[in-house]
């Protein structure tokens, strides 16, 4: 009877630990898009220069899928899967011209390697750089045009 309980007791903290700060995607917000975008910069403005760490999530390093993480987490209590790859399978796909603010940008930099990084909007994204940290860059540069693979909206904001 007691390892019943204690069962029963695990499945309920496993069931609450595990319970995502999001119904759907893309969750809906109630923010203007040019709001979205000041509390983004916001955001890049604590975070600026903060080196990359892989696996990192603090200001003593951090990743790309990281930043992506922290910064919804932070900004609308909103939790997105951790890693590129489980991110890139969140939200649903969008074409590039139909990039908003908040939309998630992911690119294939090799092989195996995927990265992703926060539209701002006029063509900017930001991200955790491995070799820059937290920055601002824009898709137009040629790196980030030819190594472009997806986008993703996790987030619709109003109209």
């Amino acid at each position: 009877m007691r390892l019943i309980g204690v069962a029963l007791l695990l499945v309920l903290l496993a069931g609450c630990s595990s319970t995502p700060r999001y119904a759907s995607a893309p969750y809906h917000l109630s923010s203007p898009p040019a709001q979205v975008r000041v509390d983004l910069v916001e955001q890049y403005q604590r975070w600026q220069g903060v080196p990359y760490r892989l696996g990192g999530m603090d200001r003593t390093g951090i990743d790309c899928s990281g930043l992506v993480f922290r910064v919804f987490d932070d900004l609308y209590d909103l939790r997105l899967p951790r890693t590129t790859e489980q991110q890139l399978q969140f939200g649903i796909p969008i074409e590039r011209h139909q990039l908003q603010i908040a939309d998630l940008v992911f690119f294939k930099t090799s092989w195996k390697v995927r990265h992703v990084g926060i539209y701002l909007g006029n063509g900017d994204f930001l991200h955790a750089s491995t070799s820059r940290g937290v920055m601002i860059s824009s898709l137009d540069n040629p790196y980030w045009q030819s190594h472009y693979l997806a986008s993703r909206r996790a987030i619709q904001t109003l109209p």
